[in-house]
């Protein structure tokens, strides 16, 4: 199947032959004539799959057969909206790509962290083609320099980070004003969800186009998992993995702006093509950065999950995770930075062994586990478990040592052949030298001069504080001792002179009058408590009856 064949207008269709391609990618193929009918769709595809010409191509294909339209200043035709600044400008530029052949296009962008001055000239006259952030849009849509009533097209690229960015409400308001008879095309990770709720309140019986599941995702893609002991190590990994001779450009991910601009720095420092790129650098230092990885003038780009959506590079041969993601969808974007357009690509994520359950999260929203790997002279000093998505087929309850199904042998664990893994839950058999035995719940076996417990039933020992321990009983039936403090709930055995009795709440006798003399009397004589009775009870209540 050509480009030809989709239906498209031929002066687009020639733009899009002399860009390159001649093949459609199998969400082009599938969306592209869908959206032509003026269908609704909500399409589901991998990073990397060509979703960008898969809605930027029908929307050129609708203005360039309705021909030029009347828009009054500040009128829009089709509107894209994006998560990002970085893929906001990458959609500019494919929609000026594929546009070539249309006379008078007007693109403008509109986003966050860039001067005013040139989005108000850009919007001073109609826009054919408008992309934009949902913030910068709606500051604008209010100050009514832009104008959505006779909005054609509306495009929400990358839908479920922009609802996990926050911008929900921002989205509804700019929707709000748009007509009902515009077209919608939504493009998501997923499709279910809150992306399935934003979509029936926006859109007219949607088609939907899902091309790939979490477990087909990114097969072009090699993973890999290594364990790092502290980072010291991760740092001599990452530099094992840098001086890969197969290596053309690379992406390192980290979880914080400072910590990219660290790596970079030293990564600089150690002869290397490094730059960052994140959230804090302004807009016109992105664009430069960005610039100079397209021209191979930057071999390592060390980056935040801000550029996991909008770098398209072709070049990028190796992602290194060299921080784990917050959120486990992050680590499918993230990859998607390589084995762009069917190439080849490889990723490599560096861990702590404390890291392991998020190395299990990523793996259970994937559906497919990350191979651990060992690059020999780095091998950690603690060999890590396998997670929970690479466990041996019949581990059952998750002991991974020894044969399928059963965990190590353990020095006198019930006899000979005995495993870990063959008792039930909380059935351990005891071991000796010194260690606490365990048993089921309710079965402890007990041991001679040890701490024997078994639930709600204790075995008293004998003499005053043996070995400085407690002894304990069921409670309501402790065992008691003499002089001490064991005695059944709530009712207490005496002890020494000058100490104080204890009775039962309910067994107190009352005073008759003045308190004077008696037990904890502060009206009485000072040597009151040195002189009390020692067979004298407590009253019930502090005030005199």
């Amino acid at each position: 199947m050509s480009f030809d064949t989709l239906g498209l207008a031929p002066a687009i269709a020639e733009a899009v032959a002399k860009a390159g391609y001649t093949q459609p990618t199998p969400v082009q193929a599938q969306a592209i004539p869908a959206a032509i009918t003026g269908a609704d769709l909500m399409v589901s595809s991998q990073t990397g799959s060509g979703k960008t010409a898969a809605f930027t191509l029908p929307s050129l294909h609708r203005l360039a057969a309705a021909g030029e339209s009347p828009l009054r200043k500040g009128g829009v035709r089709v509107l894209v909206l994006t998560p990002t600044r970085e893929l906001a400008l990458q959609v500019s530029a494919a929609v000026k790509t594929y546009g070539t052949g249309l006379r008078r296009l007007h693109v403008a962008t509109v986003v966050g962290g860039m001067p005013y001055g040139a989005q108000l000239k850009a919007l001073s006259r109609p826009v054919d083609v408008l992309v934009a952030t949902p913030g910068r849009l709606l500051d604008h849509v209010n100050a009514r320099r832009v104008i959505l009533s006779q909005l054609e097209v509306l495009v929400l690229d990358e839908a479920d980070r922009m609802l996990d960015m926050g911008f929900i409400e921002d989205i509804e308001a700019i929707v709000a004003q748009t007509p009902e008879s515009r077209q919608t095309l939504l493009f998501s990770a997923t499709l279910d969800g809150s992306i399935a709720r934003l979509a029936q309140r926006m859109m007219k019986t949607p088609q939907r186009i899902e091309m790939a599941t979490q477990h087909e995702r990114h097969s072009n893609i090699t993973q890999s998992l290594l364990y790092a002991d502290d980072m010291s190590h991760k740092n001599r990994l990452l530099d094992h993995l840098l001086r890969d001779t197969a290596l053309d450009q690379a992406i390192i991910f980290t979880s914080t702006k400072r910590a990219a601009d660290d790596l970079a720095y030293r990564l600089t420092e150690e002869g290397f093509s490094a730059a960052a790129l994140h959230g804090d650098m302004t807009q016109r230092q992105r664009n430069r950065t960005l610039t100079l990885v397209q021209r191979g003038q930057v071999r390592m780009l060390v980056a935040t999950d801000v550029a996991a959506r909008g770098i398209d590079v072709q070049g990028i041969s190796h992602v290194v995770n060299f921080d784990l993601p917050m959120q486990a969808e992050d680590y499918v974007h993230r990859i998607g930075r390589t084995g762009r357009a069917g190439r080849s690509g490889l990723a490599f994520t560096l861990a702590t062994h404390a890291e392991r359950h998020k190395v299990r999260r990523i793996e259970q929203y994937t559906g497919q586990p990350i191979p651990p790997q060992v690059v020999e002279g780095l091998e950690p000093r603690v060999t890590p478990r396998p997670s929970s998505g690479a466990r041996r087929p019949g581990s059952g309850n998750g002991n991974w040592r020894g044969k399928p199904g059963g965990g190590a042998p353990r020095h006198g664990a019930g006899g000979p052949g005995k495993r870990f893994g063959d008792s039930p839950r909380g059935g351990f058999a005891p071991r000796e030298g010194g260690q606490r035995d365990f048993a089921p719940r309710g079965d402890f076996a007990p041991r001679d001069g040890g701490r024997d417990f078994a639930r709600r039933e204790f075995t008293p020992r004998d003499g005053e504080r043996d070995g400085g321990r407690r002894d304990f009983a069921p409670r309501g039936d402790f065992a008691p001792r003499e002089g001490g403090r064991d005695a059944p709930r709530r009712e207490f055995a005496p002890r020494g002179e000058g100490q104080r009795e204890w009775r039962p709440a309910g067994d107190r006798p009352g005073f008759a009058g003045k308190r004077t003399g008696g037990f904890g009397d502060s009206r009485g004589d000072g040597d009151s408590r040195a002189k009390r009775p020692t067979g004298f009870a407590r009253p019930a209540s502090r005030r005199p009856t």
